[in-house]
């Protein structure tokens, strides 16, 4: 059995971008770049604390969306299985009722990232709520709350390649 290649965070992309970012990694400017733009991590540490972070965002933009139950940093999602978040939806029969419990699972890695990366990923997670398919209708939602949102997913993606290939955070847990 042959070993299973690193994913290609940046595949899809137009050409010229990813011979870009080979450039910045050749010349071993990537991670100054990165750091350039991205300075701190953020200061969301408890999976309490990220529930509140979610909360406040969908009541500024999804005030008539449904009620989360949950929202927590994940262990279990991992970037080599191209999943940096999850939202669920679960429905439960109470009686002649049925529910819907909505959760949102984060994951770990971006426990130590930048500010703006994680408020990407929960974006994204929100627009999920409205819209279960990566369409147009999805990432015009994404666009409302996060108008730099295709930047950020990129620069996310670039980031996520120098991950796969240094094994080691570039920010260090906030205090």
């Amino acid at each position: 059995m042959r070993p299973k290649s690193p994913p290609n965070y940046l595949a899809g992309y137009p050409a010229f971008l990813i011979e870009n970012v080979q450039r910045l990694i050749d010349q071993g400017k990537l991670v100054d770049m990165l750091l350039q733009k991205y300075p701190l991590a953020h200061t969301v540490r408890t999976d309490k604390a990220l529930y509140d972070y979610v909360v406040k965002l969908k009541k500024n933009y999804l005030r008539n969306s449904k009620q989360l139950s949950k929202v927590v940093f994940d262990n279990k999602l991992h970037i080599t299985q191209q999943a940096l978040g999850m939202h669920t939806s679960k429905s439960l029969v109470q009686g002649i009722k049925l529910k819907a419990k909505h959760e949102i699972r984060v994951a770990a890695v971006f426990k130590d990232m930048p500010p703006e990366f994680l408020h990407m990923i929960v974006v994204h997670e929100l627009a999920h709520i409205k819209e279960r398919e990566h369409n147009k209708t999805f990432y015009k939602l994404c666009q409302y709350m996060e108008p730099n949102y295709h930047q950020l997913e990129f620069d996310l993606r670039v980031y996520l390649t120098y991950l796969d290939m240094a094994g080691q955070p570039l920010w260090l847990p906030a205090k």
